[in-house]
C-alpha cells in the first residue's frame, strides 16, 4: 500500500482527489493539509511513502513547503501539482527536489501511474511541459562561482553540472543532452573529482 499525503489549499480539489485513490487497491490518502505548516507537522506525523502537494497556496507554496520538508529531515518522494502549464514553476520545483510534476486537470490512470512510478523511484514530469524546461534550462548561463581547481571542468562537464544542480538525474541529462547514460556518469565522476566533493 502506498501511503499518501495531499497538500492542497482548496477543499474541493482535495475530496476530488481523494475519492479518485479511493477507487484503487494500491494508493490511500492517509492525510489532507490545506496548508505548509499544517502540512509539515502531519508529514511528520505520518510519514507517509509520497505526498502529492500543490505548487501555489496562501502563505508558504509547495516549492518552499519541499524546502522546509528537507530541513526538518522529512524529504519524502514529492509530486507538485498544478492549475497553470507553468515552465517556471517546473523549474523551480526541480531544483527543490520534486520527483513529479503534473497539471491538475490530469486523468486518473496517469495520476495513479504517476504515484506508482514515482513511489519505485522514478521522475514523472508532462512530456510537453518538460521539453520546453529543458530547452530553457539548457540555455541557461551557469550561475555557480568558478572554483579555483587544478583541473578546470570542461565545456561539456559544465553544462553537465547545470543540469545536475536542477536536480536532473543521470537518464534526465543524457536525453537533454543526447548523451548515452553510461556517458554521463563518467562526466559527473570527473566533475565531482575535479571539485572535491563525494556527491
Amino acid at each position: 500500500m502506498i501511503d499518501v499525503v495531499l497538500v492542497d489549499d482548496q477543499t474541493l480539489v482535495r475530496s476530488g482527489i481523494r475519492s479518485l485513490l479511493d477507487l484503487t487497491d494500491d494508493i490511500r490518502v492517509v492525510g489532507e493539509a490545506g496548508e505548509a505548516a499544517t502540512a509539515l507537522e502531519l508529514i511528520a506525523q505520518l510519514r507517509p511513502d509520497l505526498i502529492l502537494l500543490d505548487v501555489r497556496m496562501p502563505g508558504r507554496s509547495g516549492i518552499e513547503l519541499i524546502g522546509d520538508l528537507k530541513r526538518a529531515e522529512l524529504a519524502f518522494p514529492v509530486i507538485l501539482l498544478t492549475t497553470f502549464d507553468d515552465d517556471e514553476a517546473l523549474l523551480d520545483g526541480m531544483r527543490a527536489g520534486a520527483q513529479g510534476f503534473l497539471l491538475k486537470d490530469v486523468s486518473m490512470a496517469r495520476l495513479t501511474r504517476s504515484i506508482r512510478e514515482v513511489f519505485g523511484g522514478k521522475s514523472v514530469f508532462r512530456p510537453g511541459v518538460t521539453e520546453r524546461a529543458i530547452k530553457r534550462l539548457a540555455a541557461l548561463p551557469a550561475k555557480f562561482e568558478r572554483y579555483a581547481a587544478a583541473d578546470d571542468l570542461t565545456e561539456r562537464e559544465v553544462e553537465v553540472l547545470s543540469f545536475m544542480a536542477a536536480g536532473m538525474n543521470n537518464r534526465e541529462i543524457g536525453e537533454a543532452l543526447g548523451m548515452g547514460e553510461g556517458t554521463v556518469k563518467n562526466h559527473v565522476s570527473s566533475i565531482l573529482s575535479k571539485l572535491g566533493v563525494r556527491d
